[in-house]
């Protein structure tokens, strides 16, 4: 969509740091201090920021050559992550995360958003991204752009003390429980993370679609950053290690924030990632942060919704769960991003796809695929066993969703009898998508 006369697409260099948080506190108010903002470390890759500037004369500068000069002003941004080696169905692929979306609130309703879409899209395609992923501040927003929720995730609010299942090996672990320092755990908290979404099960070659791992530096460090200004009136950010034979199966962080009632503390644990390599680390890390002194609760913040705590839990009900929506994609390259999958079972199936925003995906496809090996998706003329829109795909596209349960609310129609169960089954996961991190 083209821009308003006196808008422009630009580049955002490093230089623009400043006019960048700017833009990033209209857009997402906040209480922190302007020092305070730009003293913290900012997780973008600036290669991949761009911006939208307004150019219009400034009646405060001298003519020069008859001619007035112009003043640019900064009133969107966005940017986006490198992920790549970004889990989908039994194979890893180069996503980009779009992130640090925001727009001036004067300027909306002019096509920013839109522009801005498109030349993420265009970028995405140049650097042969073929999925384009973001976790949503607003659930409204990303719809229109051909984005589905992909994956969820569960939220919980766990009595401290709460039973668990016994699981063999737990107690033989041992456990570190510290402050957590970026130059001591940094590696442990990055290599753990990688691992866990490759294998989290039992299962080898089984990973965990949409587990991002912070790939680049300014990632990592923002990650491990814990600026007292952002504590919210919690504790410096702790972290529990579980370890067998000195080797680290498994870690958490935490904060924790106690209040007092007349009966007594009744302090909050909040967790950031439980993350863990096999059953014993898991039950032995939920045992280590289910009892902590002074405390009557553990809100741990984003995990599976299929997370190994929900079959330890003796009573999952008292853990009050609920979930929310986690990563959404995009498919920029419908037949790059669906060859670059595996699916659970053999599927030869024609699907008729529109995409009113990138018309190089509209049309039929026939995508073929062995169980767990290699899928092929070519262009065809053949009629369509299943009619849906590229939002469809992405919603489907981690494994977490049915087609089959996306047809019963009419957004996928179904040409030849059975198609829609093959596919829906073939596009299934063993284990559910998410990220266990906000980006």
């Amino acid at each position: 969509m083209p821009l308003p006369d006196t808008y422009a697409l630009v580049d955002l260099p490093e230089s623009r740091r400043d006019e960048l948080l700017e833009i990033d506190r209209w857009a997402f108010p906040s209480s922190t201090s302007d020092e305070v903002a730009r003293s913290l470390p900012l997780p973008l890759s600036w290669d991949r920021t761009s911006g939208v500037v307004v150019r219009v004369p400034d009646p405060t500068a001298v003519p020069i050559d008859g001619a007035v000069p112009v003043r640019e002003t900064l009133v969107a941004i966005h940017s986006s992550y490198p992920f790549s080696h970004f889990p989908v169905p039994g194979a890893e692929i180069p996503v980009s995360g779009l992130t640090w979306v925001g727009v001036h609130p004067q300027h909306r309703r002019r096509g920013i958003l839109s522009a801005m879409i498109d030349q993420h899209f265009a970028d995405c395609l140049e650097r042969g991204e073929s999925v384009s992923a973001l976790t949503a501040a607003e659930a409204g927003i990303y719809g229109r752009f051909g984005y589905g929720p992909a994956a969820h995730d569960l939220r919980l609010t766990v009595p401290r003390g709460a039973a668990l299942r016994p699981v063999p090996g737990s107690e033989d672990l041992t456990v570190r429980i510290e402050t957590l320092d970026p130059a001591v755990h940094g590696d442990v908290v990055h290599d753990l993370h990688l691992q866990a979404g490759r294998q989290p099960t039992a299962a080898a070659g089984i990973n965990r679609p949409g587990w991002a791992t912070r790939e680049t530096d300014e990632l990592k460090t923002v990650f491990l950053d814990d600026p007292e200004a952002l504590r919210n009136g919690r504790e410096a950010r702790r972290i529990v290690i579980v370890e067998s034979d000195g080797e680290p199966r498994g870690y958490t962080t935490f904060r924790r924030k106690v209040d007092w009632s007349h009966t007594g503390p009744r302090g909050t644990v909040s967790t950031g990632e439980v993350v863990a390599l096999d059953p014993a680390a898991t039950h032995r890390l939920w045992s280590t942060i289910l009892d902590l002194d002074l405390t009557h609760e553990v809100e741990p913040l984003m995990i599976p919704v299929d997370d190994a705590i929900t079959s330890l839990l003796v009573d999952p009900r008292a853990a009050a769960p609920r979930i929310a929506d986690n990563v959404w994609v995009r498919l920029v390259d419908v037949p790059g991003a669906l060859a670059a999958r595996r699916y659970t079972s053999d599927l030869d199936v024609v699907l008729h796809v529109t995409d009113a925003r990138l018309p190089a995906n509209q049309g039929s496809w026939r995508l073929t695929a062995t169980a767990f090996g290699k899928a092929t998706v070519t262009r065809t003329d053949d009629a369509p066993d299943l009619s849906l829109s590229v939002a469809e795909l992405g919603t489907a596209y981690l494994g977490g969703t049915s087609l089959a349960a996306l047809a019963t609310a009419g957004r996928v129609e179904e040409h030849t009898d059975g198609a829609l169960l093959r596919t829906a089954s073939a596009f299934g996961w063993p284990v559910a998508p998410v990220c266990s991190w906000i980006f």
